[in-house]
C-alpha cells in the first residue's frame, strides 16, 4: 500500500506511563482526513495482557468494527485494521478504542505525552464524558494516542535530512579525552572505528527491556555511567542495550572526526528480531560501512568490510563473514546475547530492513531523541527507511528513501 500516511505524533512514548482501556475507561483519537474511495490501513500501538483473552474492541466514526485478537507477544505492538471507505469521511475521523474488562489487565494502548492540545481523549464512564488531560493509566500525561491512518491517495513526505551534531559542542572535548589512544586522528580510519567499536563494547554489560524498565537516554556520557554502575533514574537499574552502544560510538566518533550515523535493525515489523548499529563513512570505499559496537563486530568480505546494503546480499548465513572483535567475548558473558547471535545475527535475519535515524546531534539537541526505543515494536518516525520496506509491512512510518539516499556521503561540517 502507498499513499500517505496521517498522524499526529512522533512514536516517541514511555512504555510504562501508557493508558489501559477497559468498559468504562476509553481511548479515542480524532485525526483529519481528506476523503477516500478506497479501503485505508488504521495502525494502533497496542499491548495486550500476556494472561488476557478478551478482544480489543473499536469504532470508527461511532460504528463498531471487527474487534482486535492479540498478534504477537512482545509488549507494545502493531496492530493493522483495514476500514472501508464508506466507514472513513473528509474531515474529523474518531477512532474509539475498549474492551470488556472492568480492571486494567486486558489491553494497553500507547500514548505519546508532551502535547499541548491533543485531539486524543480518555473517558473514565464508559464514553459519557471525554477529557484531552490527565491522561495515561496514571493520569498524569497528556498526549496523542499512537494512532495512524494510510491513505492511497496522496504522497508522504520527503525523507528527512540526515541532521550531524554541533562540532563546536564543548561537551565533545571531555568525551574525546576518555577515549583510548588507538584511537585518535594519527592512525588508519579502520584502526580508529574497530579500537572505538572495542572500547564502547567493553564499557558495560547489555542490559534490555525484559531486565529492566528504566531507559537511558541517548546522551554518551549518561549511558556510560549508568551501565558502568547499573544504575538509572530514581536508582533503578537502566535499559543499555545495543541502540545505547550505537548512540555511544556515534557521539564518541563525532569526538574524534570520525563520520557515523545510527541505524535500526528490523527483521520484521513486530517481531524480536531487531537490532542497532552504526555505520561509519569510509572515504577510502566511498561507501557507508556497517559497524556494530554492541557485538564489537564488523562484515568483511574479499578484502574489505561490508554496506549494510551488501550484507543483505549474503544470503542466510553470515557466520563465515563476521569479524569479531576482541569485546566480543565479554558481551557474550550474556547468555541472551549467544542466543541471539546463533539465531538472528549470523543468520542475517535481523539486517533484512534498514532505517536510518535522521539526526545526530543527541548532544546538541536531546529534545529530538527517542524515549524508548527497542523497548516496544518500532514506532518512532524520526526513521528513514527503504521505499521498498512500504510494501513490506512498514506502512505505519511516514518517510520513506532511495539508495541514493542512504549512500549519499556526509555534508562536511566545522
Amino acid at each position: 500500500m502507498m499513499g500517505k500516511l496521517y498522524l499526529s505524533e512522533s512514536g516517541n512514548i514511555v512504555p510504562t506511563l501508557c493508558d489501559e482501556v477497559t468498559t468504562y475507561r476509553r481511548a479515542r483519537k480524532t485525526l483529519h482526513l481528506p476523503g477516500t474511495h478506497n479501503p485505508a490501513s488504521l495502525f494502533f500501538l497496542a499491548r495486550r495482557y500476556e494472561y488476557g483473552k478478551l478482544p480489543l474492541r473499536l469504532s470508527v466514526n461511532g460504528v463498531e468494527i471487527p474487534s482486535v485478537q492479540l498478534i504477537s507477544e512482545r509488549g507494545f505492538c502493531w496492530y493493522e485494521v483495514q476500514v472501508l471507505p464508506s466507514q472513513l469521511k473528509a474531515g474529523s475521523n474518531t477512532f474509539e478504542f475498549w474492551s470488556d474488562a472492568t480492571a486494567m489487565n486486558a489491553w494497553a494502548l500507547a500514548i505519546e505525552p508532551g502535547h499541548a492540545n491533543p485531539k486524543s481523549f480518555v473517558s473514565d464512564n464508559g464514553g459519557l464524558e471525554w477529557r484531552n488531560s490527565k491522561m495515561g493509566y496514571l493520569n498524569v500525561l497528556r498526549g496523542e494516542y499512537v494512532v495512524r491512518v494510510r491513505l492511497n491517495e496522496g504522497e508522504d513526505a520527503p525523507p528527512l535530512p540526515i541532521v550531524g551534531e554541533d562540532l563546536s559542542n564543548p561537551r565533545l572535548k571531555g568525551l574525546r579525552n576518555m577515549l583510548p589512544g588507538e584511537a585518535d586522528e594519527s592512525r588508519p580510519l579502520l584502526d580508529r572505528v574497530r579500537a572505538l567499536s572495542s572500547w564502547v563494547s567493553s564499557r558495560w554489560k547489555h542490559r534490555s527491556a525484559d531486565r529492566a524498565a528504566q531507559y537511558a537516554p541517548w546522551d554518551a556520557e549518561t549511558i556510560l555511567a549508568w551501565g558502568k554502575s547499573g544504575l538509572g533514574h530514581n536508582g533503578q537499574p537502566p535499559i543499555v542495550m545495543c541502540v545505547h552502544y550505537g548512540i555511544a560510538f556515534v557521539t564518541l566518533g563525532h569526538s574524534l572526526g570520525i563520520h557515523s550515523r545510527a541505524v535500526a535493525l528490523a527483521g520484521t515489523v513486530n517481531g524480536a528480531d531487531g537490532h542497532f548499529v552504526v555505520e561509519v563513512w569510509f572515504p577510502e570505499y566511498g561507501q557507508w560501512v556497517m559497524v556494530d559496537p554492541n557485538l564489537d563486530a564488523m562484515i568483511w568480505k574479499d578484502g574489505k568490510p561490508l554496506s549494510i546494503p551488501e550484507i543483505q546480499k549474503l544470503g542466510p548465513d553470515l557466520s563465515h563473514f563476521i569479524w569479531w572483535g576482541p569485546s566480543f567475548e565479554f558481551q557474550c558473558r550474556n547468555p541472551d546475547v549467544l542466543v541471539f547471535v546463533k539465531d538472528i545475527y549470523s543468520t542475517g535475519r535481523c539486517f533484512a530492513h534498514r532505517g536510518v535515524w535522521s539526526r545526530t546531534d543527541f548532544l546538541s539537541h536531546p529534545e529530538y531523541s527517542p524515549s524508548a526505543h527497542g523497548s516496544t515494536a518500532y514506532c518512532e518516525t524520526g526513521f528513514v527507511w527503504a521505499k521498498e520496506d512500504l510494501a513490506s509491512g512498514f506502512g505505519m512510518f511516514p518517510y520513506f528513501a532511495s539508495p541514493d539516499y542512504f549512500a549519499a556521503p556526509p555534508l562536511a561540517r566545522t
